[in-house]
């Protein structure tokens, strides 16, 4: 359906195109070459050659054509509102349709005096406003596609180098601006609007994935907004681009080995880099005294009694433990680490099966485009995933061995890099331990600084936290 919609589109387009060229007293074959009819076209509307170039530049080529192609057909007299929004939408329908309208004819490259007097026209008030409207929804979703986004930190994951309330910038450019992949949605709206909470886009038409080129790679330990990866599972199946996003840091990068030993990772046979402000779960232990849980509060503090006399659990940082172990009443304090071997207590670790934990984990390799995987029983519970869901295989073991796509196969090699990706708040955080390897056509964008810093447990006077205001992440 896709590619007889974009055949359509393309030859619509261009016969519309060469209908119009041969009217405009040119050869019809310049229609054909690339920047060389926008070329042609800058000269037939009056305006500047070097405008080709800027269609070279990602973002603002998006709007040099706009404004080429409309430029283009009001020197045909195609100046009303729906006209325009004719040649930016529906451009193979109008062309074709006014180049074979015998009525449409050149008037030049400007407006003369003489196209003015025969096609008198003046915006009304509410064409002002339709115009400003649309110019503000067009720039601002493109802004938002391909240049910086804003984001809202909604849970703890990140505790504490990020706080729940925190709203950041997320930067589409860094990594790459990724092409609409759901190009047909409502506005400002991710997957659900906001009120009748229907589906904000129409999944008929879904594009593959495409990457316009970025400043740089995602590096290890970037903190990176993407697409929830296990969103491909029912009830929900959205398009990629429309699952919920998610915020974690990019432990491992294609090709990396990563393990887990006593909560540490360790990157490469190398220990990684725990973050400042990282958290793990607190036992605390006092001498029979309560703690007083307002001062917890006061602190921003998540965790609470065990329900057993004198024991408490806290998410904290080092720094936050050293504190709480110097209060009077505490006897101990100590990381509650899950020993090598024992089940994770909460939920499904990943794959379904390992004798892992979130503290004991690995060693796993993350998988980067072109690697091939030997299939075996090792392998296939950590890979079949990316096999089937990420890059849409079929996959099926039998009795003499796996098949993909229907065919025997004793290896697999990728198409995509992947990234593992886990939170700060190491104990309260659902990453890749829990549903493995981030997809790189999951990636948004790159997280740079806080805009606004709101504190839900604040009172009016310091709801805001002023010091976190254009705060950089790192």
């Amino acid at each position: 359906m896709l590619t007889a919609f974009l055949v359509v589109f393309f030859l619509g387009t261009q016969i519309g195109l060469w209908l119009l060229f041969v009217k405009a007293g040119r050869p019809g074959w310049e229609s054909l070459i690339p920047f060389y009819r926008e070329y042609i076209i800058t000269k037939l509307t009056g305006r500047p050659w070097w405008w080709v170039i800027l269609l070279v530049v990602p973002i603002i080529n998006l709007f040099i054509g706009i404004g080429l192609y409309i430029d283009f057909v009001r020197c045909f007299g195609r100046r009303s509102f729906l006209d325009q929004v004719g040649t930016i939408i529906v451009p193979f329908i109008v062309f074709p349709l006014w180049g074979a309208d015998k009525t449409v004819t050149y008037w030049g490259a400007s407006a003369t005096e003489e196209f003015k007097k025969k096609y008198p026209y003046k915006k009304s008030a509410t064409r002002e406003w339709a115009d400003a409207i649309v110019f503000a929804v067009v720039a601002a979703t493109l802004i938002r596609t391909f240049l910086i986004e804003a984001y809202m930190i909604p849970s703890g994951s990140m505790e504490r180098s990020l706080l729940t309330g925190d709203f950041l910038f997320v930067s589409k450019i860094n990594y790459g601006p990724r092409l609409p992949m759901t190009p047909i949605a409502f506005p400002f709206a991710h997957h659900t609007m906001p009120i009748t909470g229907t589906k904000a886009y129409w999944d008929g038409l879904e594009m593959d994935y495409r990457r316009l080129p970025g400043l740089q790679k995602i590096k290890r330990n970037d903190v990176v907004v993407f697409n929830y990866p296990m969103e491909a599972d029912e009830p929900f199946n959205r398009p990629v681009d429309k699952r919920e996003n998610y915020i974690k840091r990019a432990i491992g990068i294609p090709g990396d080995t990563i393990s887990i030993v006593n909560a540490q990772v360790y990157v490469n046979g190398k220990q990684g880099i725990t973050p400042v402000e990282g958290q793990l779960m607190y036992e605390v232990t006092t001498d029979g005294t309560d703690i007083n849980l307002d001062r917890i509060n006061d602190m921003r503090i998540d965790g609470g009694s065990t329900g057993q006399a004198n024991q408490y659990v806290f998410y904290l940082t080092p720094s936050l433990a050293n504190t709480i172990k110097g209060w009077a009443n505490v006897k101990e304090i100590k990381p509650l680490i899950y020993p090598k071997g024992t089940p994770e207590p909460t939920q499904d670790i990943f794959p379904q099966g390992a004798d892992w934990n979130r503290d004991n984990y690995g060693p796993v390799i993350v998988p980067h485009q072109g690697w091939t995987v030997q299939l075996n029983e090792q392998t296939v519970p950590i890979y079949e995933r990316a096999i089937t869901i990420y890059e849409g295989h079929t996959f099926e073991k039998k009795g003499d061995g796996y098949y993909i796509d229907g065919a025997k196969a004793t290896s697999y090699t990728f198409k995509m890099n992947y990234y593992w990706m886990m939170g700060d708040n190491r104990h309260n955080s659902l990453d890749s331990r829990f549903w493995g390897f981030v997809p790189e056509d999951h990636i948004v964008g790159k997280a740079l600084f806080v805009w606004l810093s709101l504190d839900d447990k604040g009172s009016f006077f310091d709801k805001i936290r002023w010091n976190r205001i254009f705060m950089g992440i790192h």
